[in-house]
């Protein structure tokens, strides 16, 4: 049975979540006439084939399955943000060039269910010249690139591929110089927007090539938090409290409870972006919404509700390589594995040498203030030869002053950009 966390049904009918009442505080009076949120009637959806709405249901069941293993991963108690539809780029390219078992594999694994080169080829283009048009107040840039070592040459259907329907064009470089790992560093920075400065320590002169994918995305709130009512308040954490920012305001927005959490959805621009967080309810933990979040099948029917909204601000940066076993590991885990092996890996199409993936690693960093969010993600795999319908709302209250779960998601495709957890720990 297939796991589906969200669906689109019309361009403003945003989709349910999972969850449960928060908190049992009363109302608090802002002494301002309360914000409703205004949807406005601009969005261009992102037109998905029955076959591509399938990709992306089950792609998103990717992201889950990697929330839930990285949270089963890091120990460390700290705060994380990750794309893993950065991840999925990456691998789409070298998938591109993949055959047999390890193209199986990857596609499988990413929700592709074996569809074929070609499919996933066209749904990635799809994505790339589509999700950023959804929201004109809404900045999202997905970029590709390949570095390749100057001392091997791609193989031509592959590089036009690359070029076609991941707009990245192959650029030679002397791995060996030192200026190699400025050019690299300074693509990451510029299609960042300078929120991640640097993807790599150091060029690798053994590598093939370095592919990357860079996420950036940028919105306001449809209903912006007014400064004024941002107070530092009680964070209560896994072990102990602290005092955070924390944002207030009063807002008719989706809501829906469950016995696991309740969820909010917070609308960017005109509505088709969201910001769902979803808080624990009383005895359970974010372990426990990010287990449901990746085994169960969610009850839809989330609809508008006068929320007493309170959500902290926030930074939260992440790097896959300070997680046990680095991004390599948590793909072992999650099935991905011939791909990575120097010995068993079929990826043939990519060069003249059949090559596999050496290194890969994610860094990702979100901030949540009260005009919006910014985030970003970059994702680089190192690639090695062989050596061979409206009612009247309900009143509800949201504050989040414990650890919560989150994702960025768009309403037509159903895509989930970013997953991560907030605890309070930096």
């Amino acid at each position: 049975m297939k796991k589906v966390l969200f669906y689109g049904i019309t361009m403003m009918a945003m989709s349910s979540l999972l969850l449960s009442c928060s908190s049992s505080e009363d109302v608090v009076d802002l002494g301002t006439t309360k914000q409703m949120v205004n949807m406005v009637a601009d969005p261009k959806p992102v037109q998905l084939t029955e076959a591509q709405r399938v990709f992306a249901n089950d792609n998103n069941q990717f992201t889950l399955n990697f929330l839930k293993t990285v949270n089963e991963t890091d120990k460390s108690g700290k705060s994380f943000i990750y794309s893993p539809l950065s991840i999925t780029y990456v691998l789409g390219m070298v998938n591109d060039a993949a055959t047999g078992q390890t193209e199986q594999e990857l596609e499988q694994v990413l929700g592709f269910h074996e569809g074929g080169i070609q499919a996933v080829n066209d749904y990635c283009k799809n994505l790339i010249d589509n999700l950023p048009q959804v929201d004109n107040k809404v900045t999202l840039n997905i970029a590709n690139a390949i570095f390749l070592n100057k001392r091997y040459t791609l193989k031509q259907q592959f590089e036009k591929d690359m070029q076609k329907y991941y707009d990245a064009k192959a650029e030679a470089l002397d791995f060996s110089s030192s200026s190699t790992l400025g050019r690299i560093n300074g693509w990451c920075n510029e299609k960042t927007k300078g929120m991640i400065p640097t993807i790599l320590d150091e060029v690798d002169p053994r590598m093939m090539s370095y592919l990357l994918n860079a996420i950036y995305f940028k919105a306001d709130w449809t209903s912006k938090f007014d400064p004024k009512n941002t107070k530092e308040e009680q964070f209560q954490m896994e072990n102990g409290s602290t005092k955070l920012p924390m944002m207030h305001q009063n807002v008719l927005i989706r809501y829906v409870k469950n016995d696991t959490c309740s969820a909010v959805e917070i609308p960017y621009g005109n509505g088709m972006w969201s910001m769902f967080v979803m808080l624990p309810e009383e005895g359970k933990t974010t372990n426990d919404v990010i287990d449901y979040l990746a085994q169960t099948t969610p009850v839809y029917g989330s609809r508008p509700y006068e929320v007493d909204l309170k959500l902290p601000r926030f930074e939260t940066s992440s790097d896959t390589n300070d997680v046990d076993g680095n991004l390599i590991g948590l793909l072992n885990k999650m099935g991905i594995n011939l791909a990575f092996d120097s010995q068993r890996a079929e990826i043939p199409n990519m060069c003249d040498k059949n090559v596999y993936i050496n290194m890969m690693r994610q860094k990702a960093k979100i901030k949540v203030n009260e005009e919006g969010s910014e985030a970003a993600a970059v994702t680089v795999a190192g690639m090695m030869a062989n050596s061979a319908a409206p009612t009247e709302p309900l009143k509800a209250i949201f504050h989040a002053n414990r650890p919560f779960v989150y994702v960025i998601r768009e309403a037509s495709s159903g895509i989930i950009l970013f997953v991560g957890k907030f605890t309070g720990v930096l």
